[in-house]
């Protein structure tokens, strides 16, 4: 009886936390999305935009920026990957470097994107979205990552079989924005392969760049040279859960907290929701436990 009365429990708080999450989404966006919604589309159209209804003067294809947001997520310099010849630092890496990788076996690397961040007042901190997210030693499992990660919060790490964006790891303790380092600059550097894959990064899951190349890299200019204009789709090579990032994300996310809030009385999720919600609810375990030995 005590089991059932938890379970149940459990379930009613991730249906609030859901619907929670819908409203932190879809509010904010309709917002925003009205107020830069130009005369021709008309703001009941674009509110309806955010929730996938198209209007017959809405222009364009609703799909965002076309890469599902993967297209600037990166390694912190000095992340160590693991090669054909073993771990090396990513900023050392080259063209052709042989990558082992989680579903495409041995694979060259096509590309090696470079990215700088700058604090524009040196005297302020910096803004939190810029901060690399430290996923600490064995967070995710025994040995693994053996060593300190850092990427960027929409890097998505391969768990259960889903793409996850470290974002959504963050759980106050072993999963964390890293403000403990005082950074002059940030540089994240970010692999492409022929196809989404994923590789290791100091021994964890984590995706290679899908999508289109984003062209705040340094070095954007010489994938033009050698590739052409960046491709914009391109199939994950799993399922992936979505954060609200640009509008297709934010209806997508929209979509899978309306199936977590539903899912007590008829459970629609699919896996990329289950371990999402799984992913949450241990964040509010592991909270609670820091609150009670605190």
């Amino acid at each position: 009886m005590t089991s059932e009365l938890a379970n149940s429990n459990a379930e009613m708080q991730r249906t609030r936390r859901n619907i929670m999450k819908m409203g932190a989404i879809a509010v904010p966006a309709t917002l925003a999305t009205v107020h830069s919604a130009s005369a021709s589309q008309g703001p009941i159209c674009t509110i309806l935009g955010i929730f996938g209804v198209t209007c017959p003067t809405t222009q364009g294809n609703g799909n965002g920026n076309g890469n599902g947001g993967h297209g600037g997520n990166c390694f912190l310099k000095g992340t160590k990957i693991l090669t054909a010849d073993g771990e090396r630092k990513i900023e050392d890496l080259a063209v052709g470097d042989l990558l082992p990788t989680m579903f495409g076996g041995l694979r060259p690397v096509k590309w090696i994107g470079r990215y700088s961040r700058k604090k524009s007042n040196p005297s302020k901190p910096w803004v939190e979205s810029a901060l690399p997210v430290r996923i600490a030693r064995s967070a995710l499992a025994p040995n693994v990552p053996h060593a300190d990660l850092y990427v960027t919060a929409l890097h998505s790490i391969l768990i259960d079989g889903v793409l996850a964006p470290a974002e959504i790891l963050i759980n106050g303790t072993t999963i964390t924005r890293d403000e403990a380092h005082e950074y002059d600059e940030l540089e994240y550097f970010h692999i492409k392969l022929e196809s989404h894959d994923v590789i290791y990064a100091e021994g964890a899951p984590a995706e290679t760049l899908c999508g289109s190349v984003n062209e705040s890299a340094i070095n954007f200019a010489d994938y033009l040279r050698q590739y052409g204009t960046p491709m914009e789709e391109e199939t994950p090579c799993a399922p992936v859960i979505h954060v609200h990032g640009e509008l297709h994300g934010r209806r997508e996310e929209i979509k899978s907290r309306f199936r977590s809030a539903l899912s007590p009385w008829i459970d629609l999720r699919n896996r990329a929701d289950v371990v999402r919600d799984r992913i949450e609810e241990g964040g509010v375990m592991l909270s609670r436990q820091a609150e009670l030995t605190s």
